[in-house]
């Protein structure tokens, strides 16, 4: 079988670990030329690996909350490679899981910055570059969690994540660019390089989280966290040309569970 991304120019953000990075070495063995995007330096790492074994791939470290920090990487992608076919927007994750009414608003500004904002900026930064080239692919990494316990502003940031794939590929379907989402659930992973939330948890915050974990796999049919090849996997079919009459979708990508 022919691989799928063959000289594709692909950008796939929040790449240095968990289901971006399995999106990263999945997209390169299927040859695509990769813009690896994170704020971690561990990406730089990630890229030294993948050149060792012949992949074209460049890192970019930015801060994606910002506009600036997402037109630059969409800038840099195209100046390398000449362009760009595929985005994929991987950026987001709960902070803190617990009951609403024991959110700050700081922390409130936190969870929708972190979790909406990088996707809404990299969707317009790099709108400019597929239009060039009178076509392409966003993939927005969403999540299940829209309906789900312990993280209301986490659910409303994702909830936006689909507003925004839906509306962006009503609006530019014409103009031969696809935009879907997926939306994992709960997924397996090795411990995070960079953890989200580095406070200590006390025992209340503890048995938060707990619920939140027991919701997930309780409201999943098949009862189970997910892998990280089971969300690259519906990735990469969305950002592929397997998926090309398909676009302002949301796919559950989570045993069952429709989020």
């Amino acid at each position: 079988m022919k691989p799928r991304f063959t000289d594709k120019v692909m950008v796939i953000t929040g790449a240095a670990q968990g289901i971006g990075r399995r999106v990263a070495e999945r997209a390169a063995e299927e040859g695509a030329r990769l813009v690896l995007v994170d704020l971690a330096d561990h990406i730089f790492e990630l890229v030294a690996e993948l050149n060792q074994q012949g992949v074209e791939a460049i890192a970019v470290q930015a801060n994606l909350e910002t506009w600036d920090g997402a037109d630059s990487v969409m800038t840099k992608a195209a100046e390398h490679f000449g362009g760009i076919d595929i985005l994929v927007n991987n950026v987001g994750g709960t902070i803190w899981a617990q009951p609403y009414e024991h959110y700050s608003p700081e922390q409130i500004e936190k969870e929708v910055q972190r979790s909406l904002f990088p996707t809404l900026w990299c969707c317009r930064a790099v709108l400019p570059h597929l239009l060039k080239r009178e076509g392409g692919v966003i993939v927005n990494v969403s999540s299940v969690a829209t309906r789900g316990l312990m993280r209301v502003p986490y659910a409303a940031a994702k909830g936006g994540v689909n507003a925004l794939t839906v509306a962006l590929a009503f609006e530019y379907a014409e103009l031969g660019i696809r935009v879907n989402a997926t939306a994992p659930g709960g997924t397996e992973a090795p411990p995070r390089l960079t953890p989200r939330n580095t406070e200590a948890q006390s025992e209340r915050e503890q048995q938060w989280y707990q619920t939140l974990v027991d919701q997930t796999r309780a409201t999943s049919f098949m009862h189970r966290y997910g892998t990280l090849d089971e969300q690259a996997g519906a990735i990469l079919f969305l950002a592929s040309d397997d998926a090309s009459y398909i676009t302002g979708t949301i796919l559950p990508v989570a045993g069952g569970d429709l989020g």
